[in-house]
């Protein structure tokens, strides 16, 4: 009797192993997952504006209060730098790897003089750009990004309608561009 209770619960918890894998590793296997829907918004090295519908990629901003604006980027042939400037109440960015996992996060609250540099780069480049930093670097916050290509997803604020073109503007001027170094 013992024997089978151990079977029918080894059987139980094996099987719930077996779906917790399955879905968890779903996206992965349909394509829909996260990056490569912002990949399907556009070209590489831009950040791309959404709206409050979700778009052909399937994504959208589902906050009324924030604005938000993706960008898809690959760094295996140079390091991509991310900029922003303007007069918003609050802006984040959030940086993820091709898998989904965050890589590296941040807030105006946490940046240089309320600006948004940030460069991310293989750890090969980002070592040889250490040696000899260029002036344009020296306040840059730099990511090193174990695989090679990525997206970044930037929001900001605007609590009420007088805000939402400021919003929109720091989005779209936004940069998002590999980094040649000079």
């Amino acid at each position: 009797m013992l024997r089978i209770f151990f079977a029918v619960l080894t059987g139980l918890f094996g099987a719930a192993l077996l779906h917790l894998v399955i879905i968890l590793s779903l996206p992965h296997f349909t394509g829909r997952d996260a990056a490569t829907r912002v990949e399907a918004e556009g070209d590489l090295n831009n950040f791309y504006l959404l709206g409050d519908r979700y778009d052909e990629a399937g994504l959208a901003n589902g906050d009324p209060f924030l604005r938000t604006a993706v960008c898809s980027f690959d760094v295996e042939d140079a390091p991509v730098h991310f900029t922003a400037k303007g007069n918003v109440p609050f802006w984040s960015i959030a940086i993820y790897d091709s898998a989904s996992n965050e890589v590296f996060s941040m807030n105006d609250r946490t940046s240089v003089g309320g600006a948004l540099d940030v460069l991310a780069g293989s750890p090969i480049q980002l070592t040889d750009l250490r040696k000899n930093l260029p002036q344009e670097l020296e306040q840059a916050i730099l990511v090193e990004m174990a695989r090679p290509d990525g997206y970044a997803v930037l929001r900001t604020l605007a609590p009420q309608a007088s805000f939402d073109e400021a919003a929109r503007n720091f989005l779209t001027e936004a940069g998002c561009e590999q980094f040649a170094a000079r």
